[in-house]
């Protein structure tokens, strides 16, 4: 059954090494595929984005992009009287507002989906005559307080509490009055549950594009893979745990071992890391040839929320992985994934790992075959699909 779906998102689906950005590129792409109409109205807030949109448009009927408004604190904190604007003037936007207005104008929606939290959840009262849900993908209080576990100052300490305190009671509210609520994992939708038990939760994964053949997982060598983009925080952190406390560890046992830090926007305190033996590439065109070079993938993640695609793309590629528990968060991680939450930890799994080339091979096939069963981009679009048709059903 052809559907019409109104996309109001808080980004653009492109660049696809962005992770909120790679969720409805490959999301709404398999949508397309099926028959579905989708107009996207979406926030742009990178120099490129409005030359991006040939890299989507075949997924997309109409594309509009607004540029992001600017909210300071003191905007947050009266925000939280009147959660719910009722007009333009009281919007973030007024001109995602009037979008918004134009569009419904313009053509008949089966449901409207809304793709981020405060960025987009302000225009419920746009949306409620028609089936709707929101997708914030993640609970940002639980962000905040993985976070605040990590500060090591009292005015760090002090500034992570005052924002925790904000985006609780924010999601205490900010969700209610939609048909549906999806977030990627069980501990984004039990922190969300504990604020606001009444919100009609869902939990759809991410998915990952699965090679059409398994890459051979190397048998000699000591390639240790990370991939991240390094504008996130929780993805910085991790690198520089690897290169400063972990990595030296196995080098010790391993004088032969290799570092590799992939990703997008590697800050000058990342880059002061590389040596001979750490090498930290910055964006690369394609991530295939490192998790094909690599013979192990360390995820040494300490806070964060939602679904970590980067877990997902190693076990796809037949990687066994070598995690903390946070990492592996809304994964059905099996025995390909070995959990440490020390340096020391790290350590001893990789050098154990590495040293039995059969027993990697073993491992990442397991990895692989838990994504083809369970986290491909098909059986994240199944999933939706089954929620808008519950959704509509219910409003008719």
């Amino acid at each position: 059954m052809t559907r019409r779906i109104l996309l109001i998102s808080r980004c653009p689906p492109y660049p696809l090494h962005l992770g909120d950005r790679l969720i409805i590129g490959n999301l709404f792409a398999q949508l397309a595929q099926r028959g579905y109409v989708v107009d996207l109205l979406a926030f742009a807030d990178r120099p490129t984005d409005h030359a991006d949109t040939v890299n989507y448009q075949a997924s997309f009927g109409q594309i509009t992009l607004l540029p992001e408004p600017r909210r300071s604190l003191p905007a947050y904190l009266r925000r939280l009287g009147q959660p719910f604007p009722q007009c333009a003037d009281q919007a973030w936007s007024a001109a995602m507002w009037q979008a918004i207005q134009d569009q419904r104008r313009a053509a008949t929606y089966d449901l409207i989906h809304l793709f981020g939290g405060v960025q987009v959840y302000e225009y419920r009262a746009l949306v409620q005559d028609l089936p709707n849900l929101i997708v914030p993908y993640e609970s940002y209080s639980l962000y905040l307080r993985r976070q605040a576990m990590q500060a090591r100052t009292i005015g760090e300490k002090l500034m992570a509490r005052l924002r925790l305190s904000m985006a609780q009671r924010y999601e205490r509210q900010m969700f209610s009055g939609f048909d549906g609520v999806v977030v990627l994992t069980e501990a984004d939708a039990a922190a969300l549950r504990a604020l606001s038990p009444n919100l009609p939760l869902h939990v759809i994964p991410n998915g990952v594009n699965l090679p059409q053949a398994a890459p051979n997982v190397p048998t000699e060598g000591a390639h240790l893979l990370f991939v991240g983009n390094y504008e996130y925080a929780p993805n910085l952190d991790a690198a520089l745990w690897l290169a400063r406390e972990i990595f030296p560890l196995i080098k010790a046992r391993l004088p032969h071992a290799e570092l590799w830090l992939v990703g997008n926007a590697p800050p000058p305190v990342l880059r002061a890391c590389a040596a001979p033996d750490i090498h930290v590439t910055g964006h690369v065109p394609s991530l295939t040839p490192y998790y094909e070079r690599a013979a192990l993938f360390l995820s040494p993640l300490r806070f964060g929320a939602g679904i970590k695609n980067k877990v997902l793309e190693a076990m796809a590629m037949a990687l066994p992985v070598v995690a903390t528990p946070l990492s592996v968060d809304g994964i059905a991680a099996d025995e390909g994934v070995r959990l440490a939450e020390s340096a020391a930890a790290f350590a001893e799994q990789s050098i154990m790992l590495l040293a039995d080339a059969a027993l990697r091979a073993r491992l990442g096939a397991e990895n692989r075959a838990v994504i083809a069963a369970r986290y491909t981009w098909s059986a994240v679009a199944d999933a939706y699909e089954v929620l808008y048709e519950q959704i509509i059903h219910l409003r008719r």
